[in-house]
């Protein structure tokens, strides 16, 4: 066990505010001594219980009686943590909770710090770092595709796939130092020739999940949609429109939309941040023109754009510009108020952009709509739910590819260096290490386990 886990920690596992119950999680050395001094029940006290025992009773602390509670036993390696374990489910409420809390800590606990106990059961064997992030990304899924894929990284999925590749490039390594026995005239050219055709195969493994990371990226943060568009053509109507609500003003007054907003959506249970953005034109007002300047850093960074266009009026050459600002970028073009549409010509726009015929005001043409931004995304077909690597694996599986491009140049070279293309394979298992958590430090951790609430 680290040392860093040899002392008892404890925390409140439940969300703030009422509630049915409230739990407060401790773990640790001396847990089963703490439940004996603080609980009161019938019977032999909890550390003389079996693992798994439901015992009710009261919680007593300086001040008398602090709940009345019912104490769940785990015991080592039994538990979240691999250590022993003791959870306290008492009254909902922050008072209640909190009463037990400091009669734990009174007895000699310390208060956990963010995601700890995730972090005692990755420190002892229990999970790598990979399902310690799914962790966090079940408690933060905002929908049911990302709660299923944070699951499936959770059992393994995307484990076994760091795993395997790990393994494959561990065995190359170890085929070329032992080589370096050989002298430069008696090296078998057939290791180097079979290293060099299984590292094409491991470039294609890593082409395979960073190509994932675009489904991740939609799943864990949601799709950045953003409406965009001259001024009053309708654009917080649509916002409005697509959420249901009355969330942006909306006035017959051009310009009245000066910052950005934003609001979630879920379209085929995929999480949608749909961002209204100000009108874009020239302008001499100070505050307009900070708000288009938002509104082209919300462009900057989308997803998909839904360009609109206002079908009452003639037709804007304006909007030519923009789109052509743009045409990097996955664009749904959107012509407004087609109940009044004024037959413009509609030629002038790429037909390899998505163009559709909407009202936003008497909501018609919204389904379609939605139908066109999962469509644009490219999640048509639907996300498979597994191997789906985050921000973090992507910058560190990218810097690991480079070492084993670099790997396969130094044995793809008139002679040969196999010394060379093996040290370039173990900086590329070190940096993949970091990933499953083969490799770490507290930095590393910190950062990670951080962004957890206490209690978890």
């Amino acid at each position: 066990m680290s040392e860093a886990c040899t002392d008892t920690i404890a925390a409140i596992a439940t969300a703030a505010g009422e509630g049915a119950i409230a739990i407060v999680r401790v773990s640790g050395p001396d847990s089963l001594g703490i439940a004996d001094r603080i609980f009161k029940g019938k019977g032999s006290p909890p550390s003389s219980r079996p693992a798994y025992s439901f015992l009710h009773g009261t919680i007593r602390s300086a001040e008398g009686t602090a709940d009345e509670v019912i104490v769940l036993i785990y015991r080592a390696p039994h538990s979240y943590t691999k250590e022993d374990a003791v959870e306290i489910q008492g009254h909902g409420g922050s008072s209640a909770a909190r009463r037990i809390l400091r009669a734990v800590l009174d007895e000699g606990a310390r208060m956990a710090e963010p995601g700890e106990f995730t972090k005692r059961a990755f420190l002892n064997g229990r999970i790598d770092l990979l399902q310690a992030e799914a962790v966090l990304d079940l408690i933060r899924s905002k929908t049911d595709k990302a709660a299923e894929a944070a699951l499936e990284q959770l059992g393994g999925a995307l484990s076994r796939s760091f795993n395997t590749l790990y393994d494959s490039i561990m065995e190359l390594a170890g085929d070329l130092e032992a080589t370096l026995d050989f002298s430069e005239d008696e090296l078998p050219g057939s290791v180097t020739q079979t290293v060099r055709m299984k590292l094409k195969s491991i470039e294609s493994q890593f082409d395979q999940l960073l190509e994932s990371w675009n489904e991740g990226h939609l799943l864990r943060e949601g799709a950045l949609v953003v409406i965009a568009g001259r001024p009053n053509v309708g654009k917080s109507t649509l916002l409005n429109a697509l959420i249901g609500k009355d969330r942006a003003i909306v006035t017959s007054i051009p310009g009245t939309t000066r910052d950005t907003i934003e609001e979630q959506l879920v379209i085929d249970g995929y999480l949608v941040r749909l961002i209204d953005t100000a009108g874009l034109r020239d302008s001499s007002c100070e505050i307009e023109s900070e708000g288009i300047r938002r509104a082209k850093h919300q462009l900057d960074h989308a997803d998909v754009i839904i360009y609109m266009i206002d079908g009452s009026l003639p037709f804007d050459n304006n909007d030519i510009g923009l789109l052509i600002e743009y045409e990097n970028k996955k664009t749904i073009i959107v012509i407004n108020k087609s109940d009044v549409f004024g037959k413009k010509n509609i030629t002038p726009f790429e037909p390899n952009r998505s163009l559709l015929m909407i009202s936003a005001a008497r909501q018609e043409g919204l389904d379609e709509l939605k139908t066109a931004i999962v469509k644009t995304l490219g999640i048509s077909d639907g996300i498979h739910h597994h191997a789906h690597i985050s921000e973090r694996h992507r910058r560190l599986l990218a810097s690991a590819r480079k070492d084993i491009v670099q790997a396969s140049l130094f044995l793809e070279s008139t002679l040969p260096e196999p010394a060379l293309a093996a040290s370039c394979l173990r900086g590329a298992l070190e940096t993949l290490g970091e990933i499953t958590g083969r490799v770490y430090h507290d930095e590393l951790l910190n950062n990670i386990f951080s962004r957890f609430c206490v209690g978890k």
